[in-house]
């Protein structure tokens, strides 16, 4: 065997991933997109109805009352999706319900003067109303961070190395939602699981038409198949005599979404009622997703101005979640941003469009139903995998920095060990006691804090910038990756942010970049 140069084995820093067909602002043939759009609705499908799904019977709520919020949130996912798209980041990303939100609105269901509502449905719409009302305050946080700027200057500490750690906690941190879920019913998550790598990875060559039919369209493929699957073994009596739990994850008649919603529905504002005001609940927020969402549009990394942009509109975006009653927050959808890495299109327009079938599916509640009732089991076997693709895209950060440092071998295992460690403390200790480590007197502030430490990439955040600006900084510039990534903190500093990111109808004449 020829002896190996160590030249031959390096591989230069890219500032875009390659083998994308389209990115952020070139767009595939309409019949493809809107597949391709298709595809990233289904997805939504997985967060939108499982959320609903945990905390409306908690609030008291009926299957009725359960389809109205997974129709909601879906309405509400659409128009969020289509405003970030045009007018925030511009980046293509799907705007969800988030889980970082279920911590304190679990507090605001356990609320003892709610509890204590005899009659179910009252339950449901005073513990709505009272979720309304705390969105309402904690959008303005995000609203207040992004439009004046903060979020971006505080954006002026973050580097490659303490962006690594934090994009990748995105992905990790999401493990639980991945294959402890599919184990729940193996017998339809695994083939799944397998089906889905299998075409869109060793069967991605496979054309048609000159078009890589298997890896644009693996997911919709893979999802139709196995839910076919799951159908017959559901007729079959595959689960007659299976334990209730067994029923719930495997059966696909378990949902009663279907037979609950009603053919059309639009959701509208204040729904449930007028909202209800505490002093005791509001949120955080992460940036990770944004910058993983940038490298797999094949974009640049927005720049602290486009940061702050979207921070604000994901605190309208949280407005809209208060004023419409979807029973939860929005962020970023990390598995749609992975979709984006195993399809290898980065469209915009694919994303707006996607936007387009949640609008639409939300007020047809039948059809929207239909699909929304696909197992659960079979959305976290796809986790699985773009969880970890988004994870890698993280770690992807770390080519721009001397990974034979030790100081920065050390910020970032201490930032990963402690994004993943912190948040299962915390987690562990809200199962056992039925409430989070920190129970003061003050509720705002218990929220505040059990929300922020439960979260992985907030915490990576708070430890990988802390560290990275804090320890033997003076000579560490070159090391941290910081001459790559000076030049993408303002707008005008590559030409490229333009192209990535000015705003649609010539708008930048009257919101000119700060």
């Amino acid at each position: 065997m020829a002896e190996v140069k160590p030249e031959e084995i390096s591989h230069p820093p890219m500032e875009q991933l390659q083998g994308f067909e389209y990115c952020i602002d070139s767009n595939p043939p309409w019949g493809e997109a809107i597949i391709l759009g298709f595809q990233h609705y289904i997805l939504a499908l997985g967060t939108a109805v499982m959320i609903p799904a945990v905390l409306v019977p908690m609030m008291g709520g009926s299957d009725g009352d359960r389809v109205r919020v997974v129709q909601t949130l879906l309405f509400v996912t659409g128009i969020n999706t289509l405003l970030q798209s045009l007018f925030g980041t511009r980046l293509p990303t799907v705007i969800g319900g988030s889980y970082a939100f279920v911590v304190p609105i679990m507090a605001i269901i356990q609320d003892s003067s709610l509890a204590a509502i005899p009659d179910d449905h009252e339950r449901f719409l005073q513990t709505m109303r009272a979720i309304q009302g705390a969105l309402i305050v904690s959008s303005s946080i995000q609203i207040i961070l992004g439009y004046s700027q903060l979020w971006g200057i505080f954006s002026r500490f973050f580097s490659p190395l303490g962006m690594a750690p934090v994009v990748a906690l995105l992905g990790f941190g999401l493990f639980e939602r991945g294959f402890p879920v599919v184990g729940r019913c193996v017998e339809v998550g695994l083939p799944m699981l397998i089906l889905f790598v299998v075409l869109s990875q060793y069967l991605k060559n496979v054309q048609i038409r000159d078009i890589p039919i298997l890896e644009r369209f693996s997911l919709f493929i893979c999802i139709a198949l196995v839910w076919a699957y799951a159908q017959i073994l559901t007729a079959g009596g595959a689960y007659k005599h299976s334990p209730e739990v067994t029923q719930i994850n495997c059966r696909t008649d378990r949902a009663n979404l279907i037979s609950s919603a009603p053919w059309i529905k639009i959701p509208f504002p204040l729904q449930w009622g007028a909202p209800t005001f505490s002093a005791g609940q509001s949120f955080g927020m992460s940036t990770a997703s944004y910058k993983a969402a940038a490298r797999l549009a094949s974009a640049t990394p927005p720049p602290a101005h486009i940061l702050s942009r979207g921070i604000g509109w994901q605190g309208i975006g949280i407005l809209l979640d208060g004023l419409f009653g979807t029973g939860t927050g929005s962020t970023v959808s990390v598995e749609n941003v992975g979709l984006l890495g195993s399809t290898r299109i980065g469209s915009r327009r694919v994303i707006q469009i996607s936007a387009g079938f949640m609008i639409f599916f939300s007020m047809l509640g039948k059809f929207g139903a239909l699909f929304a009732s696909i197992p659960f089991t079979i959305f976290a076997a796809v986790y699985c995998v773009l969880f970890g693709l988004v994870a890698a895209v993280g770690l992807s950060f770390l080519q721009f920095t001397n990974m034979n440092s030790m100081r920065n071998l050390f910020i970032v295992g201490v930032s990963i060990f402690l994004g993943l460690s912190v948040p299962e403390y915390f987690f562990r200790y809200s199962m056992a006691a039925q409430r989070g480590p920190a129970h003061t007197k003050a509720g705002w502030f218990n929220d505040y804090i059990n929300t922020i430490f439960s979260s992985p990439p907030t915490v990576g955040l708070i430890v990988a910038v802390f560290l990275d600006n804090t320890l033997e900084v003076k000579n560490a510039a070159k090391d941290r990756g910081m001459p790559w990534w000076v030049p993408f903190r303002s707008f005008k500093g590559d030409a490229r942010s333009e192209e990535f990111y000015s705003l649609p109808f010539n708008l930048n004449r009257f919101f000119p970049p700060s």
